[in-house]
């Protein structure tokens, strides 16, 4: 009996192995190598944020969220030997206990900015957000309108839209400087909310232009003339037939925006943010104005602070990685509420 007859017929369309085949799956094998790597590091980095965090903002008694540490601004923390336990007090409560009480203080270590709590940060930090994102939406939406809907096809045109592109990988520290030099010396602003939103809005208003211009030319053409056909003006055609359907793709853009304007620190340290200030921004204001001309504490310049200025141990740990969970938690949830908006738009705008 011949044994051939009986193995299996081979596929005639299978790949052969050859020279570039095997190129090729090495290739793929390293990419996937590399993904799986940068995954797997970020993985680690957010956990671990994620679990020492969790310590500082959460507690095992009701009412399980640590209120002190959301509720109250930065403090000194004094580190201290009390009954041969090792004692930590906030300087509030050092100076309740010890000095208004006439009692001896015992020596004590002090962690500036490692006591209390992180509310103005997190204010602060919602403020120039909203600010900078809603100056940046609408000066970005109406330049990409102007430029897809009015703009004439030409060298002058392509010329605008490549600074566009080529603004957007300008270092975060140069538009610091501009709008230190700009609003906060030449227009006499000083470090205010009002310096910093126009910062971070000019920092991230190449990535809202280009984005959403993206979404408008995105728009079927039949749109347009559909609506022109029916005796719009142009401007009614854009309202009624092209920005409604070209929403979802400007929300995309103002949740990269949202990310990039919360997380620099370098623009607001020229512009907007304060080392240490108790005050909420809305206290202590001699007239309504004065909120938009002050300075305001923000969470990615208290981090950059508690991170590099603080020594690394277990008294000064709870504020750092405290600080950099409630930025993520913050973050993820402005970007969330623009996912949602956008899915929602989505289901009401769809051809």
């Amino acid at each position: 009996m011949n044994p051939s007859a009986h193995s299996p017929r081979q596929n005639p369309f299978l790949p052969k192995p050859s020279g570039p085949r095997r190129v090729e799956t090495l290739v793929r094998q390293i990419l996937r190598g590399l993904t799986y790597f940068i995954l797997l590091a970020m993985a680690a980095i957010i956990l671990t944020i994620a679990i020492k965090g969790a310590r500082a903002v959460f507690q095992a008694e009701w009412p399980f969220i640590n209120t002190e540490f959301l509720t109250q601004s930065p403090e000194t923390l004094h580190v201290f030997e009390s009954g041969g336990q090792t004692m930590q007090m906030s300087d509030s409560e050092f100076r309740a206990t010890y000095q208004e009480q006439g009692l001896p203080p015992p020596s004590a270590r002090a962690y500036s900015h490692a006591g209390g709590g992180i509310l103005p940060a997190i204010i602060g930090t919602v403020l120039l957000v909203a600010g900078a994102m809603t100056i940046s939406m609408a000066l970005g939406v109406a330049s990409a309108v102007f430029l897809s809907e009015y703009g004439k096809s030409g060298p002058l045109l392509r010329l605008i839209r490549l600074s566009i592109l080529n603004l957007a990988g300008v270092p975060s520290i140069v538009y610091g400087l501009f709008g230190f030099g700009l609003f906060v010396v030449f227009l006499d602003w000083n470090v205010s909310l009002l310096a910093g939103w126009f910062t971070l809005a000019f920092m991230v208003l190449p990535v809202i232009i280009s984005s959403s211009e993206e979404a408008l030319r995105s728009v079927p053409g039949g749109f347009r003339e559909a609506s022109l056909a029916l005796g719009a003006t142009r401007w009614t055609m854009i309202r009624t037939s092209v920005l409604p359907y070209a929403l979802p793709g400007i929300l995309t853009s103002s949740i990269l925006g949202i990310a990039r304007v919360a997380g620099e620190t370098a623009p607001i340290m020229f512009t907007a943010a304060y080392l240490l200030r108790d005050r909420l921004p809305w206290q202590g204001l001699d007239h309504w104005y004065d909120f938009f001309f002050q300075g305001v504490m923000a969470l990615p310049y208290h981090l950059y602070v508690v991170s590099a200025k603080l020594p690394q141990n277990a008294y000064t740990e709870r504020m750092q990685y405290g600080t950099a969970f409630v930025f993520l938690a913050l973050v993820a949830a402005m970007a969330l509420t623009s996912i949602l908006l956008r899915a929602r738009i989505r289901k009401r705008h769809h051809w």
